[in-house]
């Protein structure tokens, strides 16, 4: 499923030639289906009770025919189904490349120009002196598709139920690095899936979880997103989002992950946050990060509990998260440290371009970071012999 719905994201953003063979290769009624299940998952609820509920018409032409889902909205929420109402509300028409290309595309390379919209209920006298709720529903589900839903990720943390904006205040920072890239293809991969029970011992509960994965499905439009948890959370994947069950202490579990996620753009470290899990997972993960990936840890507090493995008395020691992270300060200006130093090169030097720290959170940009260092003369005082 993963490898078909990166197909259709990576064709959204190409000719409609390739939109085509795509759409022949995966069947018109699958492609159909996931996207309604993103408009649907978009849907963001009303504000106030609608009422009755809303059935609106999607349908989706091409070449053999049109492929029609019936979405259904109430103050509940929104329920799809394929079929066909005698009588919506409303009724969406399109050209099936041209909705691949508005709800999986670029940003940029959206377009209803062939679309549409047939409000049922217009010709009512009452439409005129007070728009039917049906009205606003057929705005917002074309929102969803047009300006996707393009709410913040503090909404969304507070929206999906994610501990990312509350307990901690990461959305801000995320926001800052992340939303240049909101509008790729992503291969995003979280480790720590959640979803704490008092009832199930923790984070044991395996029907429980998955909140900040889909804030990130819903924030990257275009991204597949993976996570991985000690406890098997397989149950809760989605469109879009994959569960993977894996240990982030065993570095033969991750190598398994990778194998099946491919290169990474995004790595977020959410996990047992022991420092020699977090050490296990970044070394073993990096270098598979592609060169303008982030690697994110959040929750680096724990470097300076015990109860973690970490040390509030000696801030330095490599054995702690952020004792090693301080060491890649020097390893970003490897290329300034004098010959005649102690220090041992690091796997890191050459593949560390940026750092970026705040509270209990750090973002670790890979890139090659070899600019050359400065000149000899300029190293030493005049006098030196040597």
């Amino acid at each position: 499923m993963a490898n078909d719905i990166a197909r259709v994201i990576l064709a959204a953003g190409c000719r409609d030639e390739e939109i085509a063979a795509v759409i022949e290769s995966v069947g018109p009624a699958r492609i159909a289906g996931m996207l309604v299940d993103e408009i649907a998952y978009r849907w963001e609820r009303p504000p106030v009770e609608l009422g009755e509920e809303v059935v609106v018409q999607l349908c989706f032409g091409h070449d053999a025919g049109e492929i029609s889902y019936l979405v259904r909205v109430g103050s509940a929420g929104v329920a799809y189904e394929p079929g066909v109402a005698e009588k919506p509300h409303a009724r969406v028409e399109q050209d099936l490349r041209e909705a691949v290309r508005a709800v999986f595309g670029p940003d940029d390379g959206r377009a209803a120009a062939g679309r549409r919209l047939e409000l049922c209920v217009s010709d009512s006298p009452t439409a005129f002196v007070q728009p039917p709720a049906a009205f606003w529903v057929a705005q917002r589900l074309l929102a969803t598709t047009d300006d996707r839903d393009r709410s913040g990720l503090t909404e969304l943390a507070s929206r999906y139920g994610s501990d990312k904006w509350g307990i901690h205040r990461y959305t801000p920072h995320y926001r800052h690095h992340f939303e240049p890239l909101r509008d790729r293809p992503l291969t995003i991969l979280e480790i720590g899936v959640g979803g704490f029970s008092l009832s199930a011992n923790g984070y044991g509960d395996p029907a429980r979880g998955g909140e900040s994965l889909r804030m990130w499905k819903h924030y990257f439009p275009r991204a597949l997103v993976y996570g991985i948890d000690i406890v098997d959370k397989r149950a809760l994947s989605e469109q879009r989002i994959t569960i993977l069950h894996a240990d982030q202490s065993n570095p033969a579990e991750l190598d398994e992950v990778i194998r099946e996620t491919g290169p990474l753009d995004i790595v977020i470290d959410d996990g047992s946050h022991r420092s020699e899990h977090v050490l296990t997972s970044l070394r073993t993960l990096f270098p598979h990060l592609r060169n303008g990936g982030l690697y994110v840890i959040e929750d680096l507090q724990t470097s300076y509990w015990p109860r973690f493995g970490g040390n509030s008395d000696v801030f330095d020691s490599p054995s702690t998260s952020v004792g090693f992270l301080k060491s890649l300060v020097d390893g970003l200006n490897h290329e300034e440290i004098l010959d005649s130093s102690d220090r041992v090169p690091g796997d890191f030097d050459r593949s560390v371009r940026g750092l970026h720290f705040y509270h209990n959170i750090v973002f670790i940009e890979k890139g090659l970071n070899v600019e050359g260092g400065g000149p000899v003369w300029l190293r030493y005082p005049p006098d030196h012999q040597g």
